[in-house]
């Protein structure tokens, strides 16, 4: 108002003039405090438009289904709570033992199993994999220890198998392979899956069936001396069937001439080069592994090892794992992971054998003595079965 009648030496009034030099010597902001600003303002900016792109498929991302930020935070939060932390257990028996033929595993015990060190980094939903057809199969032989190994091997956090017997390749082939599959656990890369059913080794059918499904399947066999396995193998059909005859006399067409009849499943099956020149159509040697049933018993970390080398594993499974039962007569478990109790096979195995004659012992010895000649000669491995 002064200005406008040229006035500029005129009186200020009274505290005006005091407050116009304040407002004139006022400092310009700080940079420091400037630049700060800045950055939050930044900041807030780009949190927005993330937001804004997570809830409206922004660009080219893959979309996200989440019907508000806050159900796509408890998503997120409740993934990251779930870790792969499994820890091997068995449904244990009433004895402490576990069942000879255990069911299907339960989704809490696949979710229970410990994953290798090397998926440490790669923590995912629980559930995650996908059921695969096997990579590896035990094809026998009956009463030779392949219920023994295949407990040892469920040791392994490379290895996943099924727990009962599937019969796919003898019995249930007619369901095809997608149903087999569907009976498999479920793996993540890098694991392997098995099975065992040691009567696909004396199936006729049985290898081209496997080598339809994949010629690089690993086989495993599980031998055992022929004359001990067959008095084993009569031992639990007797369990079961009291009232059946003498295993003498199951053992001779004519116990005079000492024929001994070959139809009989207990003395056919140990004939074991017979069954693998039937599997050598179909498969190299170098696919076959054969695991001595009686090593298995008395060094089952050094089978155990061997093993592993064939499935192209690392050696996890080592002494420190077991411990020799003496009223069992077979080694066990120290302890599964996260229980303090052994892990020992259930009370259907190691049955003690009834006493058979021993000339008709010698008789079958005798028997199998060729037989065990041409297995030695065709894996490579003598067995000792003639000591």
């Amino acid at each position: 108002m002064f200005a406008q009648h040229g006035c500029g030496s005129c009186t200020d009034p009274p505290g005006t003039g005091m407050a116009f030099s304040r407002v004139g010597r006022l400092d310009p902001p700080n940079r420091g405090v400037s630049r700060r600003a800045a950055v939050m303002l930044c900041s807030l900016l780009t949190s927005l438009f993330l937001l804004h792109c997570l809830t409206e498929r922004c660009g080219t991302s893959s979309p996200v289904r989440a019907s508000s930020s806050r159900g796509l935070l408890q998503d997120l939060g409740s993934q990251r709570t779930k870790r792969l932390v499994y820890e091997w257990t068995e449904p244990m028996g009433s004895d402490g033992g576990v069942d000879a033929e255990p069911p299907e595993e339960s989704p809490d015990l696949v979710a229970s199993r410990k994953v290798s060190p090397r998926f440490a980094g790669k923590l995912s939903p629980l559930g995650e994999g996908s059921k695969k057809l096997p990579q590896a199969l035990i094809i026998g032989v009956k009463k030779g220890g392949t219920r023994a190994l295949l407990e040892f091997l469920r040791v392994h956090p490379d290895i996943r198998a099924v727990g009962a017997e599937p019969h796919f390749f003898d019995r249930n082939y007619e369901n095809g392979l997608d149903w087999y599959r569907e009976l498999m656990p479920k793996t993540l890369e890098g694991q392997i899956t098995m099975e065992k059913t040691p009567s696909y080794f004396v199936t006729r059918e049985a290898p081209a069936r496997i080598s339809a499904m994949s010629r690089d399947t690993k086989l495993i066999v599980v031998v055992r001396d022929p004359v001990t396995r067959a008095i084993s193998d009569y031992t639990q059909t007797l369990s079961k069937k009291p009232d059946i005859p003498s295993f003498e006399s199951l053992t001779f067409k004519n116990r005079t001439t000492g024929l001994i009849d070959t139809s009989w499943s207990a003395i056919q099956i140990g004939i074991y080069a017979k069954h693998l020149d039937n599997w050598l159509q179909y498969f190299p040697m170098g696919q076959i592994l054969f695991v001595s049933g009686e090593r298995l018993i008395t060094d089952p970390a050094g089978e155990l090892g061997r093993v592993q080398d064939f499935l192209g594993l690392k050696r996890i499974i080592t002494d420190k794992h077991f411990y020799f039962n003496q009223t069992k007569g077979f080694p066990c478990l120290k302890k599964a992971e996260g229980s303090s109790k052994p892990h020992c096979l259930g009370k259907t195995k190691g049955r003690t054998h009834p006493n058979i004659d021993p000339e008709v012992v010698q008789r079958l010895r005798d028997f199998y003595r060729p037989f065990n000649m041409k297995f030695y000669q065709m894996t490579g491995r003598f067995f000792g079965w003639e000591d």
